[in-house]
């Protein structure tokens, strides 16, 4: 597993599998970043109806749609507020979305992705939603699988980057395996502890 500068992480033995993603050449995909490029990735694969979904917010609060982005339209940050230019280029090819992307991971991190998430609650974990503690630093993983034996009984895994930026990477649970139970809520995870109550989810998901 490798830094976003090409090292590799000085612990190899936290991860069970490596995300066949880039991490980029600046340290910004890091943990809140990762779910976001996750999310992100799986829209942008929906096709046009599904990119159109695509939106985060900044730290402060201002939503940034890739619709927007790609008309040619950039936000521009001064003195901590939000301003939009038409400026750029337009189109929602592989370069505009990585260059959105880059905004995005710049001025959106785990308050941000806290905030604009809403509470899984009682409801079963799902594929997609994540832990997040917002904070600086805070953190966030993302749910990429769950599972459910016969007496209901329900496990997930759990995929997270950190900081510095590093591989989008599978954590092994530190009690063994790398199947987490769904039914605690609070992962222990190898570098960070949740609290009760932080599981969450996209708005409109509707699981």
């Amino acid at each position: 597993m490798l830094l976003f500068d090409g090292k590799p992480k000085p612990n190899q033995s936290l991860h069970a599998a490596v995300v066949d993603i880039d991490v980029g050449k600046r340290d910004l995909q890091q943990c809140a970043d990762a779910v976001i490029r996750l999310r992100a990735e799986y829209l942008y694969a929906g096709g046009a109806a599904e990119r159109a979904r695509i939106a985060f917010d900044f730290t402060s609060g201002d939503r940034v749609s890739f619709a927007r982005w790609a008309q040619g339209w950039r936000p521009v940050v001064a003195a901590n507020r939000v301003s939009w230019q038409r400026v750029g280029a337009r189109g929602d090819d592989r370069a505009q979305f990585a260059a959105y992307l880059e905004r995005i991971f710049t001025y959106a991190g785990s308050k941000s992705l806290e905030r604009e998430l809403v509470p899984v609650g009682p409801r079963p974990v799902e594929p997609g939603d994540v832990f997040v503690q917002g904070g600086f630093p805070g953190h966030a993983v993302i749910v990429v699988d769950a599972a459910e034996d016969p007496n209901g009984r329900r496990v997930m895994l759990l995929a997270q980057s950190f900081m510095p930026a590093q591989s989008i990477h599978v954590l092994k649970n530190p009690a063994g395996g790398v199947w987490y139970d769904a039914a605690a809520g609070d992962p222990a995870t190898p570098e960070w502890k949740f609290q009760a109550g932080q599981a969450r989810r996209f708005k409109g998901d509707g699981r």
